[in-house]
């Protein structure tokens, strides 16, 4: 909807039934069909002929690496919209990312790779630890630990029997188009050990350019799913340590299009530490918060300056708290962010807006709703 209303042309590849086709002004909308997910993907990239590609979730990103490694005539578009294809291995492993981090000298918690229950008894568990699967977002394969025992169980979780019941929980019942493909180019689960940070959460996303840090939105969490999942209520900051972090790793990565990190704001210092990197748009992206105005113009006008329409002056958002739709509204109708804070709810699109306001698409098929009662009738409350 923003690169809508910076006067671009914009297709979109999504499964049927997801929210983006209630989006008018989309030129072209395409299948992206559960079975032969990549070849529906590549064959939108190809009828579409876009100029930038900009993915908002993982899996794509992933697959995206694939094309260019299999696709020659679609790597200069593939590079142009996430970077040099020789940071594509570091950018999917949650330690490669950190360890390059680490040698910019951005702060980033105490991290090892674990490719065995041994690996975890040189561990100290004096304090918290997270484990964290590769290959995971949203919150996925995270887990808290506070002993030997729970990482030993976290980390058999997230092989065997509970691996594959995850992914056809996603192929079945989530309906999710990259969860096939996902599983059959599966590769051994790897796994990291992070020392726990107590503090709050921050997220920024920004855009670059072959390298160049162009602009970027911070965020401190206020609310979110869980204590891992994405984010429901933001307040704006300011943070020059976050900022320095994006530049730092767009250049060194020679990133381009759109990226988010997540940090940790140190309890007690508020030193920014680093936890991980999401290589695709994140939730910030559309909000016209600052004097550059939002992040779609900002990469729009890289790529295609005489036809963007700058957004007015006026149409600023002068809110700092930003209360995200339908997402704090469903989690909790009596925030008080609803009230006090800017509430993005995309008026200009009705049948968008009463689409969100359903359940998910997926949770309204037929096999989703007995699996639920299924689940509920046995009193299991976690979920994959």
């Amino acid at each position: 909807m923003a690169f809508l209303r910076h006067g671009c042309q914009v297709s979109a590849v999504c499964p049927p039934g997801h929210p983006l086709r209630f989006v008018t002004g989309v030129k072209s909308t395409y299948p992206y069909k559960r079975l032969g997910s990549i070849g529906s993907l590549r064959e939108a990239i190809r009828n579409a002929r876009p100029d930038l590609i900009v993915p908002c979730d993982d899996g794509v990103v992933w697959q995206l690496h694939d094309l260019h490694a299999s696709e020659a005539d679609l790597r200069p578009l593939i590079e142009l919209s996430l970077g040099a294809s020789e940071a594509y291995p570091t950018v999917r492993g949650r330690a490669e990312v950190l360890q390059v981090a680490e040698e910019l000298c951005i702060p980033v918690p105490r991290t090892r790779t674990v490719n065995s229950e041994e690996d975890l008894n040189d561990w100290s568990f004096d304090a918290p630890a997270v484990l964290k699967q590769d290959g995971t977002w949203g919150g996925e394969g995270i887990s808290i630990v506070r002993s030997r025992e729970e990482a030993i169980r976290a980390f058999r979780s997230m092989f065997g029997a509970a691996r594959v019941g995850f992914a056809w929980k996603r192929f079945l019942i989530d309906r999710h188009p990259v969860a096939l493909w996902s599983w059959l180019n599966r590769k051994p689960p790897r796994v990291i050990i992070q020392e726990f940070i107590a503090g709050r959460q921050a997220t920024t996303m920004f855009a670059c350019w072959r390298g160049q840090f162009l602009a970027g939105l911070t965020a401190e969490v206020l609310v979110s799913k869980g204590a891992s999942g994405p984010s429901t209520a933001v307040r704006l900051l300011e943070n020059n340590e976050i900022e320095n972090a994006s530049r730092l790793l767009a250049n060194k990565l020679k990133l381009s299009g759109f990226h988010g990190l997540d940090f940790i704001l140190e309890e007690g210092t508020s030193s920014a530490r680093m936890i991980e990197l999401n290589p695709r748009a994140t939730q910030l992206g559309h909000l016209n918060l600052s004097t550059h105005g939002d992040l779609a113009g900002v990469l729009a006008a890289k790529l295609w300056s005489k036809f963007v329409q700058p957004v007015a002056t006026e149409s600023r958002i002068q809110e700092n708290v930003i209360a995200f739709f339908p997402a704090t509204f469903k989690l909790n109708p009596k925030s008080v962010y609803l009230s006090t804070g800017y509430h993005d709810v995309p008026w200009e699109e009705p049948a968008l807006v009463q689409e969100l306001l359903r359940d998910p698409w997926p949770d309204r098929r037929l096999l989703n709703r007995l699996y639920r009662k299924f689940r509920a009738s046995k009193g299991i409350e976690s979920t994959f």
